[in-house]
């Protein structure tokens, strides 16, 4: 009955402490995703500053996995080449380290001390309005309750019976090759090395586990690890399947490695470790000089590991249309709402620049009456219309997130932001469908109503490229200039609209031209409209003036 419980406390230390870990990553995301957004900007192609950017990032949130799934997202969405992906993993197994080290301070006797950060951490979270304050209150809780689970797991082996019972299954299965499997497959089913190192920092502690055989249990921990980069890459490009392949040859050469060496000289490192007097910090320790090792004999081999991944997946043919795919944003970056919403601008900018072509394309067409780029206009649309419905449901899904206050008022504004842009998309396609039309109907613009309606044009041109700008730059002060550039337009329709009744009254043109250059008149008049309100959205979600 005795064993029963402590299998119950057991499994109830090792979920506190997932939970905990959890907790801490999460906090840590949201926390410091500013300074992850600055490090990801600095990656290059320099193999040292992608490992030390892996490494940085991955100690930060407390979890190799969430750094690879990102890592995984980025490849996915074209931002980063395999060989930046492959720096930055490699560092994640160094970065890891810093959980088992962290959990390995449960010998001391700190448990009672760190366990009232989580219970701080819940008030924070539970009355703080505070967006920063409920961050540091899930990060307060998330750090508290691992040394919580520790404590219970500890406490599960401390029962002679339950200790008595691990001992004798690990002599029947003392086989490294057994043990590394073992922790493979476990790691794999609950996506968590940092709680296998976690279990096994404490049953060394405990004594119901050998030193020895919890170093094959890490190698084999490093290995499972790799099944949550794989299960992210499932439907995803060809590049980031292969930054997950380039994490699992990774960890798979470092295994190999590290098992024929610690398999030959157990004895030797195990004298060695126990010169530290704590077993829970042997076990760290080792953990430690294996990531790090491993990292660095894999570094002289990058661009191989990469060859290598290109070699098992090699590329086909796109099947996708790409019309209907993303640049920039991807599910896996979610869980990190900063460089999430960071992704849609860049999105967005895409978007835009695809209207901002479709107008010019459109325009051309009708003042020249030609239709030889109609196909490129209505590519251009589909690609437009599949974008704005694409981020507007990624914004939801970030909405679904823990994001603060700030963050989902900028949601807002880019939900009417997207409609905006995809408004304007709509005019230029209206645009070239007019040039069909005057072609087959044989209608033009006299040179006076092409000097006009090209007059709104290179002004909303101008208004276009700066709207953008404020848009990207939050830069208030120059709303005033987009108001002013508006009310032009506004005057510049009103002027051209009397202008072309004078025409028609002299019979300087034709009375079937007059339609379609109201109509193209009127439609730049809107599109300022559409360029004002994403200018203004960074004030108002609607984007009005006032």
């Amino acid at each position: 009955m005795k064993i029963v419980k402590s299998v119950f406390e057991l499994v109830s230390g090792v979920a506190i402490f997932m939970f905990g870990m959890k907790l801490l990553s999460e906090g840590l995301e949201h926390g410091a995703g500013g300074k992850m957004k600055k490090l990801l900007g600095r990656i290059s192609n320099n193999r040292f500053s992608g490992v030390a950017i892996g490494a940085a990032i991955t100690a930060t949130v407390q979890s190799s996995s969430a750094t690879t799934v990102m890592v995984v997202g980025f490849a996915n969405a074209g931002i980063m080449t395999l060989f930046q992906a492959a720096s930055i993993i490699i560092g994640a197994n160094i970065g890891t380290t810093a959980t088992g080290l962290l959990a390995a301070f449960s010998s001391f006797d700190v448990t009672i001390y760190f366990s009232a950060f989580a219970l701080i951490g819940i008030f924070f979270v539970m009355f703080s309005k505070v967006d920063r304050f409920k961050t540091l209150g899930h990060i307060l809780s998330g750090f508290g309750l691992i040394f919580i689970g520790l404590e219970i797991m500890g406490a599960a082996f401390n029962n002679e019976q339950m200790k008595k019972a691990m001992i004798n299954v690990f002599s029947k299965i003392h086989f490294p090759l057994l043990l590394v499997l073992i922790s493979t497959a476990f790691t794999g089913i609950i996506q968590s090395s940092s709680a296998v190192s976690g279990i096994a920092i404490a049953m060394v502690g405990s004594g119901a586990l050998g030193l020895a055989d919890s170093m094959f249990i890490i190698i084999g921990a490093n290995v499972g690890t790799c099944v949550t980069a794989i299960i992210a890459s499932a439907g995803a490009t060809i590049n980031a399947k292969r930054a997950a392949i380039v994490h699992l040859i990774f960890n798979i050469i470092g295994t190999v490695i590290f098992i024929t060496i610690v398999w030959i000289f157990t004895d030797p490192i195990v004298r060695a470790l126990q010169i530290i007097k704590l077993p829970q910090f042997q076990v760290a320790v080792f953990h430690t000089a294996f990531n790090v090792l491993t990292a660095v004999i894999a570094l002289p081999f990058m661009g191989k590991l990469v060859q290598l991944a290109e070699l098992i997946l090699p590329s086909k043919q796109n099947q996708i249309d790409d019309r209907f795919k993303t640049k920039y944003i991807d599910d896996r970056l979610i869980s990190t709402p900063s460089i999430a919403i960071e992704q849609v601008d860049k999105e967005i900018e895409w978007m835009a620049e695809l209207a901002k072509e479709n107008f010019k394309i459109a325009f051309s067409a009708v003042v020249s009456n030609s239709d030889a780029n109609y196909q490129t206009v209505k590519d251009n649309e589909e690609s437009i219309n599949f974008l704005n419905k694409a981020i507007a449901k990624y914004l939801i899904k970030i909405s679904a997130t823990a994001t603060s206050d700030s963050d989902e008022l900028h949601i807002g504004c880019l939900h009417h932001v997207i409609n905006d842009i995809e408004r304007i998309g709509d005019h230029a396609e209206n645009f070239i469908d007019y040039a069909i039309e005057m072609n087959k109907l044989e209608v033009k613009f006299t040179d006076q109503a092409k000097d006009e309606i090209g007059e709104m044009y290179n002004k909303l041109i101008l208004m276009y490229d700066a709207s953008v700008e404020v848009l990207n730059k939050h830069n208030e002060k120059q709303l005033s200039d987009i108001s002013i550039m508006e009310s032009e337009i506004d005057k510049m329709k009103k002027q051209y609209g009397l202008n072309h009744i004078q025409r028609l009254n002299a019979g300087a043109c034709s009375v079937d031209s007059g339609p379609y250059f109201y109509a193209v008149i009127s439609a730049m008049e809107r599109i300022g409209d559409h360029l004002t309100n994403i200018a203004f959205s960074i004030k108002s979600p609607s984007g009005s003036q006032n």
